[in-house]
């Protein structure tokens, strides 16, 4: 199950600030240039000191809805390229369906590149620049000479919103990666259609305040950024570390525990256990098992709507789409003493067995 409303949320709350970071400065620095430009050559066709002051606050108001015009056909350009592109991982993931392991490691790997982007922006230390992600210099070079010569206000935002996807920031390539794992290519339309949605009013809002204060605010944004990211690398890597098995991760510590032992029947041959699935929690999230025992797992939703309606048991390829609301039975063979974790597909809702 693709969580839309999360998306959205995770774009509202911190991809803006992630993207902006990234992309916003072409931006700003286009719509500056282009808008001062103007300017000048309004004050300068007019003559007295007077026309020039009536003209100076006149212009001071086409420039300001120069800059919103421009921040949006640059949000509307970026929206519709990200739509595709999410269209195109999905349509990628029907193809070739990413296994809970393989999406466990990638999302390490995004994690640990979110973190390493994080102490870069902190300038913790000169290693972390290897940590910034830096297009082809040939494309680089074609987006700041397009910005710097085109004469028409509208058509660089555009272009350059289009351009935005060979620059993605962290977040958005962890949301990049869902797209890809949820194997259809509307879902993944809609998942990054949802994200990049959400992603617009901030930054509209930063962009906007941007071209007003210029950098007076630019050192302080960068590091409440950074610290951003740095908190997102680590629920990254977190959701990484739940889809690999691991026995240790942040979610597991701060997660309440509720505890159930699995029901022997059938003259001790098998055992069943009830999962309740709510969208933030499997009940119970602990289940207690006799080793070398089958079991069978009966999950139960009631209009459930989040990522947990995608159970999945990483270590035996498991993986379930459950119904918003009904009963799903997964059949788990015998196995040895030990723990097996079993998490929704993003790794944020997690629980585990444990065979004696």
């Amino acid at each position: 199950m693709v969580d839309y409303l999360a998306a959205f949320i995770t774009g509202l709350t911190t991809g803006g600030l992630s993207c902006l970071a990234v992309q916003g400065g072409l931006l700003t620095s286009s719509i500056a240039r282009q808008v001062e430009k103007d300017v000048e050559r309004s004050i300068a066709s007019k003559a007295g000191k007077k026309g020039r002051q009536t003209e100076g606050a006149r212009d001071g108001s086409i420039q300001n809805g120069r800059s919103a015009a421009a921040i949006l056909i640059f949000l509307l350009a970026k929206l519709a390229v990200y739509t595709g592109v999410g269209f195109l991982l999905g349509w990628v993931g029907s193809a070739f369906q990413l296994t809970p392991t393989v999406r466990g490691w990638f999302q390490l790997a995004i994690g640990a590149f979110m973190l390493g982007n994080a102490l870069r922006m902190l300038n913790v230390h000169p290693i972390f620049r290897y940590f910034s992600f830096e297009p082809p210099s040939f494309i680089t070079r074609f987006i700041r000479r397009t910005a710097r010569n085109s004469r028409d206000d509208f058509v660089t935002p555009a272009f350059l919103g289009l351009l935005t996807v060979f620059i993605p920031c962290g977040v958005t390539q962890a949301i990049m990666a869902l797209a890809l794992g949820a194997g259809h290519p509307v879902q993944g339309a809609l998942l990054m259609f949802a994200f990049t949605l959400g992603t617009s009013p901030v930054f509209f809002v930063l962009a906007y305040l941007f071209t007003r204060l210029g950098t007076r605010l630019e050192r302080g944004f960068l590091t409440l950024t950074a610290v951003l990211v740095l908190a997102l690398g680590l629920i990254s890597m977190d959701s990484g570390l739940n889809l690999l098995g691991s026995p240790v991760s942040i979610t597991r510590l701060i997660s309440p525990n509720s505890a159930q032992q699995a029901s022997l029947v059938g003259g001790n041959e098998s055992a069943v256990v009830q999962i309740h699935v709510e969208n933030s929690r499997y009940s119970p999230n602990i289940i207690y098992a006799q080793a070398g025992v089958p079991i069978r797992l009966e999950l139960v939703t009631d209009d459930v709507h989040s990522c947990a309606r995608a159970f999945t048991i990483p270590a035996l390829e498991i993986a379930k789409l459950l119904p918003a609301s009904g009963t799903e039975i997964v059949e788990i063979p015998p196995q040895k003493a030990g723990k097996l974790t079993f998490t929704c597909s993003m790794g944020m809702y997690t629980g585990e067995i444990v065979f004696q």
